[in-house]
């Protein structure tokens, strides 16, 4: 206790000038120093990669609109009918029965994330996110339209007052309710949204209530909230330490070519590196940040940084891809490898679970049934000395059209079906239905253990058929 360093004490105004509580210049790259939201206004640099990104964007964002208006044999290509527990994929109905080919579907999505992460970086966060394609080539330029800075971005060269600020909420909210509608369209089908858009709100109240939702949670995210959700709220970029390795490409800064940084022009043999100091590569990050600090959760791949770059390298009369796509390794003068633990493992296990997707599939049949056995008494002993058992014959219609079923037993030969809740059961597409069953077996086939095995085959009208095991209880002899 005695040999501990005294700290000085700080007090009156030497306590206000101190060093100490002086915070830098921003704390996050949208959060200044007096704690305010620092509002980011990226300028625009339409380079290689960018035109690239504007091509892949709007494809996009077409495929997203068109999609639920697409058919695949009468289905959508996706439909999420949360409610009805019906599920659509390419197709292909997948009910609650599916849960194994639900859960290697999204096993098989998440290891195509997790490969395509670990050979090209953050890909998906740049190029294909919706945030990012909506904010960047839909929201922003709207904002660059009202604020005068059409294609050139940056600060604002009129505020958005007045008749501005109402037009460009108008124009937020109706596509927002746009996209609103074309998100809904997934869960609901185009057939019944539109539907619904024809008719009173008060005839839908719970899909009425979800666009709205929708529509303000988008007019929150993409008018206040903004790159805040890739920086806060998105798990992805705190993923990323563990899905990359250092042979994963990534956008990044050649330090060893560009330190020490000098403004203006670099004259040969004074000792400075290529970089200017000219901070374009930080004006037009879209969640503002300095890609010269190295490696951050922060940076989405966007590549306006080398767009920015490459233009000032080529103006100065230096070689472009002083900042580029490379890998950690790469830049340290590593030979990169494609083949290494990540990219090999990753595919092997996509194999299998595609092969396990299928070998499951392949056992689903055009309509499912299964044999429960009913409520009360085991069995039931008629005068004529007959036994009968009780059942529920669980049907799901699987196809996309009505189907019409019949059932018989098939074991043991004296068996008959005494009585059945429909002679033969029709099903509409994709329905369910709980038959009543009832089958009597002479008392003189049961042995001593009281039990029989059975059998019972199910046919629909297109040729489809399914025999099912069961067990026909009785008294001992």
């Amino acid at each position: 206790m005695n040999d501990a360093k005294q700290l000085p004490v700080i007090s009156g105004s030497e306590s206000t000038n101190s060093s100490m509580l002086e915070s830098p210049d921003h704390v996050l790259s949208t959060l200044e120093k007096d704690g305010s939201r620092r509002w980011l206004r990226p300028t625009l640099s339409t380079g290689f990669w960018w035109k690239w990104r504007r091509w892949i964007a709007y494809g996009l964002v077409a495929f997203f609109v068109v999609l639920p208006h697409v058919r695949i044999g009468g289905l959508p290509p996706i439909l999420l009918d949360v409610p009805a527990r019906r599920f659509v994929f390419l197709g292909h109905v997948f009910l609650p029965t599916d849960t194994l080919l639900l859960a290697l579907v999204m096993l098989g999505v998440f290891l195509t994330i997790v490969l395509a992460t670990a050979l090209t970086g953050r890909i998906w966060c740049g190029w294909a996110c919706p945030q990012t394609v909506y904010m960047e080539y839909l929201f922003r330029p709207i904002d660059r339209w009202f604020e005068g800075t059409v294609g050139k971005g940056g600060q604002a060269k009129r505020p958005i007052e007045g008749w501005r600020r109402i037009a460009r909420w108008a124009v937020y909210v109706v596509l927002c309710m746009f996209l609103a509608h074309t998100f809904l369209a997934y869960f609901v089908g185009t057939d019944r949204l539109a539907q619904w858009i024809r008719s009173s709100p008060i005839e839908h109240p719970a899909a009425f209530m979800v666009m709205g939702v929708t529509t303000g949670l988008m007019l929150f995210d993409f008018l206040f909230f903004r790159e805040q959700l890739c920086l806060i709220a998105c798990p992805y970029g705190r993923f990323q330490s563990v899905m990359l390795d250092r042979q994963s490409m990534i956008v990044a800064y050649d330090t060893k070519r560009g330190e020490p940084r000098k403004r203006g022009k670099h004259v040969a043999g004074d000792g400075a590196g290529d970089c200017v100091d000219c901070h374009q590569c930080v004006r037009v990050c879209p969640t503002g940040i300095d890609i010269r600090d190295g490696l951050q959760l922060e940076c989405i791949n966007c590549t306006q940084c080398i767009d920015a770059c490459d233009d000032v390298m080529t103006k100065v009369g230096k070689p472009t891809g002083l900042i580029r796509y490379s890998s950690q390794d790469a830049l340290d003068g590593k030979q990169l490898k494609f083949f290494r633990f990540r990219t090999v493992a990753y595919p092997m296990l996509l194999v299998a679970v595609g092969i396990g997707f299928l070998a499951v599939l392949s056992t689903k049949y055009a309509f499912d049934a299964r044999l429960i056995r009913g409520k009360g008494n085991p069995f039931h002993r008629h005068v004529t000395g007959n036994v009968s058992n009780q059942f529920r014959l669980r049907l799901v219609n699987r196809s996309n059209e009505p189907r019409e079923y019949t059932v018989e037993v098939v074991k043991p030969e004296s068996a008959i079906i005494r009585e059945i809740g429909d002679d033969s059961p029709k099903l509409d597409s994709n329905a369910t239905e709980l038959v009543p069953l009832v089958v009597e077996v002479p008392g003189e086939v049961f042995g001593p253990g009281g039990n029989v095995a059975g059998e019972l085959r199910i046919r629909d009208d297109a040729g489809n058929e399914r025999t099912l095991k069961m067990q026909l209880l009785g008294p001992r002899r």
